[in-house]
């Protein structure tokens, strides 16, 4: 196999030369991969000569399958002998490059690839430390009354109509222009007043109502709501009070304080409750650094990325928000329409993420390459051992449904933590 390749920037143009003999061998392997294509009267199908197909149909009859071939051997061969070479995108063949004479043919594949640089600065900067938030009484104040909800209860009432802030078991069935419409009825359907999750005006309406009394509610849906058919239009709701409860918070007390913790008093329970959140606080410090650092190292190291290998980050983004939207019942077309937007602008959106993506990601593998930062065993198992732990099961049983592919991603994060590490050592961070 002979051949040249020309680089411009992340463009790679290869230019093969097939002699005549391998030539007639690529278009004998198209004839046969193709004769079953063709009938002709006094031949069997599939059993006809070459050089009476070609008299028929043309003397280029199989030329395009021979190329086809022709460039994917070749294609190949030449990536086994470059490893230096890593494609980003799909080969094309060069149509302008094409010739043919008595000594064989020659062609050209164009292929985008990895992107060349050298690597800027990544030793030896400094870093502005961020400064740790201090805890306010806010917080713990913050964190208590979110504890206090978890543990609330509710009371039902008896003695008095709707209230603002009530939880209300409620039957409703709407009507549009007197007729019943899909999804708008419901029985025993528990309802917070206040809490704005219903159509506009709604919840205002159940207020005064009794426990057992049947009121109808007129509401407008919006101009704008999802369901096309009902926006904009005017609908009755008869609902009718089923019962009435109220959440009740425990009292912040020494009491509480025993019940959902490990400490006697609420000065004690108080005073974790500020560590811990100090604690975070650091760590989302310690974090902002490690950002600013990574992000510092990424600037200093200019890369001309090519629009395949950010449209193929972009490809990952879009295929895991459908599995998120999919785990909770969606799908990225309805959320599309009720977004009013659409898969390009979805995209697009995207575009600037996945290019800080790809450049960070480049830079990260040839810092691993230059300092030669590898996963050993041990680091890698017990990786996969923190992991299995975090999710219930034993490494053994773990270990077993582990794939290749599994295992790689588990080396990744022990490299990528070793990298990090390397850089806050090399660098101050102060």
């Amino acid at each position: 196999m002979k051949y040249t390749q020309n680089r411009e920037n992340n463009t790679l143009k290869i230019t093969f030369k097939v002699p005549v003999a391998d030539w007639e061998q690529f278009d004998k392997r198209a004839y046969e991969q193709n004769k079953g294509k063709y009938s002709v009267p006094g031949f069997r199908k599939g059993h006809v000569p070459k050089n009476v197909l070609e008299s028929r149909y043309g003397k280029g009859l199989f030329f395009e399958d021979a190329l086809y071939i022709c460039a994917q051997e070749y294609y190949s061969e030449f990536l086994d002998k470059n490893k230096d070479v890593e494609p980003v995108a799909r080969p094309s063949l060069d149509d302008s490059s094409f010739k043919m004479d008595d000594k064989g043919i020659t062609f050209a594949i164009v292929v985008v690839v990895r992107p060349q640089f050298t690597l800027g600065q990544y030793k030896g900067l400094t870093i502005e430390k961020t400064a740790v938030q201090k805890v306010k009484t806010a917080d713990v104040d913050a964190e208590l009354s979110k504890v206090r909800e978890r543990n609330a209860r509710f009371v039902e009432v008896t003695d008095r109509p709707v209230a603002e802030n009530d939880q209300v078991n409620l039957d409703y069935c709407g009507k549009v222009d007197g007729v019943e419409f899909e999804g708008g009825s419901a029985e025993k359907y528990t309802l917070t007043i206040g809490s704005h999750s219903f159509i506009p005006g709604f919840e205002e309406q159940l207020v005064g109502a009794n426990i057992g009394e049947t009121r109808d509610i007129t509401v407008t849906f919006p101009e704008d709501y999802h369901a096309e058919h009902l926006a904009g239009k005017q609908a009755v709701f008869t609902c009718k009070i089923n019962g009435i409860t109220v959440k009740e918070l425990p009292e912040l007390d020494d009491d509480f304080a025993k019940d959902v913790s490990e400490f006697d008093t609420l000065k004690d329970y108080k005073a974790d409750i500020k560590k811990h959140i100090a604690e975070r606080y650091q760590k989302d410090a310690e974090r902002q650094d490690e950002n600013k650092l990574i992000e510092t190292v990424v600037k200093n190291t200019e890369i001309d990325i090519p629009n395949e290998m950010v449209d193929e980050q972009i490809d990952r983004y879009v295929e895991d928000f459908r599995y998120q939207l999919s785990s909770q019942g969606l799908d990225l077309d309805t959320y599309l329409k009720y977004t009013g937007s659409t898969l390009e602008k979805f995209r697009e959106d995207q575009r600037e993420r996945a290019q800080r993506a790809v450049h960070t990601r480049l830079v990260f593998e040839e810092i691993v390459k230059a300092e030669n930062i590898t996963a050993n065993d041990e680091a890698v198992d017990a990786k996969i051992r923190e992991y299995a732990q975090r999710i219930g099961s034993t490494y053994e049983e773990f270990v077993e449904e582990l794939s290749p592919t599994d295992r790689y991603y588990f080396e990744n994060q022990v490299i990528t933590e070793s990298l990090i590490q390397l850089l806050k050592k090399e660098n101050t961070i102060a």
